[in-house]
């Protein structure tokens, strides 16, 4: 009989032992991989695209039988968001350049770029010939309102506000800057689809705004973009880029005389099946972010037990999107060890995917990964628009070091992907799993 109380504890502890050091995984079964949308795509979708084909019209402006996919894609994406204007385009990357053309971005010019972005932040600025200059993030994981002050010179023409992992930037604080030094703001919402701040859509508190629509994101069509605007300038102007570098008037005709709406197009125009996708998909995103919402809050929520482990600061919690959690620890070291046990406990999406990594491995989301950017490279190899005489003075250092607070969270975080799908089951494993491994690490 006193063998037994000793043989259930030892039985309890083994039961606790980390996978990564002989015990048993709290799962063995990958999460779902990361794709929000998609995991919503029903007969719905495949009913919308069917229809479209039926038509045999896939261009917006003619066809047989046009459906008129594209302009109803675009009103109702304007009325969710509560702006007077929306025009799709063939992607994020497509929406971004689209912006930059209507807002008369080019060389002699520079633009302010977080730290934590997309790759094509920074091609886009680049391909307009302007200089683009890195402000250093914050605890959002977004625009450091005081970096960006401090990056503001008399040659800063704007800035680009990327609400970065599903939440808002600090965008309110960002928009009196722009405001009080006369530039623009743009709102980069490709990873934030639906968010808000205090009941305010992300894509409505700057002077434009773009979406994407690819396939990791919020809501898709596969590929897609959005461009949104309350100024009838802007729109006119991104019209114009978008299209064949005409502006159209209220009839679809183009317009010629007004030499400020004749510029150069770029072919971004969406098609009809995918905006016939996105009307769907636009139906179902708020179901989509709620459930990606209450996955990670209920996970936050049993992180909060652990003081020594820094939970992002979110601007508005209601806001969130929740795509993904991120979680920051004491140092580089204490990161890498949580995460390699957390994913022999199975919090991964295997084979494919790329989810809860330390933030050092998140690829092209870091600007000092960015090879082209660190190198100043250029497409004509004579050094655009780095070289460009307008230019001359204004290029900065791009390679890691350039921004140190966003180098040490890279370091010291972690960056989980809440799919829109998780069960309750799932939910369980992830925290087991987190309770497990943050009990060892003594971050309790």
């Amino acid at each position: 009989m006193d063998d037994q109380p000793v043989a259930s504890l030892d039985a309890q502890c083994s039961l606790e032992r980390l996978a990564m050091d002989g015990g048993k995984p709290v799962r063995t079964q990958p999460l779902p991989l990361e794709f929000p949308g998609i995991h919503y795509l029903d007969n719905e979708e495949m009913d919308a695209a069917l229809r479209v084909l039926k038509s045999r019209s896939l261009f917006r402006f003619y066809g047989v039988d046009l459906q008129n996919e594209v302009a109803s894609f675009e009103a109702e994406f304007a009325e969710a968001l509560g702006v007077s204007h929306a025009l799709a385009v063939t992607s994020g990357t497509g929406a971004l350049n689209t912006a930059l053309s209507a807002l008369g971005v080019g060389p002699a010019q520079e633009v302010i770029v977080p730290a934590y972005l997309w790759v094509a932040v920074v091609a886009a600025v680049v391909s307009h010939g302007a200089i683009p200059v890195l402000a250093d993030i914050d605890d959002t994981f977004c625009l450091d309102p005081k970096a960006v002050e401090a990056a503001i010179t008399p040659r800063t023409a704007g800035i680009i506000l990327v609400h970065m992992s599903g939440a808002p930037g600090d965008v309110r604080a960002i928009r009196q800057i722009a405001d009080r030094h006369g530039i623009f703001l743009l709102e980069d919402c490709a990873q934030c689809n639906g968010g808000s701040v205090e009941g305010r859509k992300v894509g409505t508190f700057g002077d434009i705004a773009t979406f994407s629509f690819q396939m990791n994101k919020n809501m898709t069509s596969g590929e897609g973009g959005c461009v949104v605007t309350n100024d009838l300038r802007l729109y006119r102007r991104a019209v114009a880029c978008h299209d064949l570098g005409y502006a159209r008037d209220e009839h679809g005709r183009l317009m010629f005389t007004d030499l400020d709406y004749c510029l150069w197009g770029g072919g971004y125009r969406m098609d009809e099946l995918r905006a016939a996708l996105l009307r769907v998909q636009l139906r179902k995103l708020p179901r989509i972010i709620a459930h990606m919402h209450a996955s990670k809050y209920r996970i936050r929520r049993a992180l909060e037990a652990f003081p020594g482990v820094q939970l992002r600061r979110i601007v508005d919690p209601a806001g969130d999107t929740g795509c993904f959690l991120i979680t920051t620890y004491p140092n580089a070291e204490a990161a890498r060890r949580v995460n390699r046990a957390l994913r022999a406990e199975g919090i991964v999406t295997w084979p494919q995917g790329i989810s809860n990594v330390v933030m050092t491995e998140w690829g092209l989301h870091l600007y000092y990964n960015i090879v082209s950017l660190v190198r100043q490279t250029s497409i004509d190899g004579r050094g655009f628009p780095w070289k460009l005489a307008e230019n001359a003075g204004l290029a900065r250092r791009y390679d890691k070091g350039a921004c140190p607070a966003a180098d040490s969270l890279f370091e010291r975080s972690i960056i989980l992907a809440i799919p829109s799908c998780l069960t309750a089951q799932d939910e369980d494993d992830i925290i087991k799993a987190f309770e497990k491994v943050l009990g060892r690490e003594g971050l309790h």
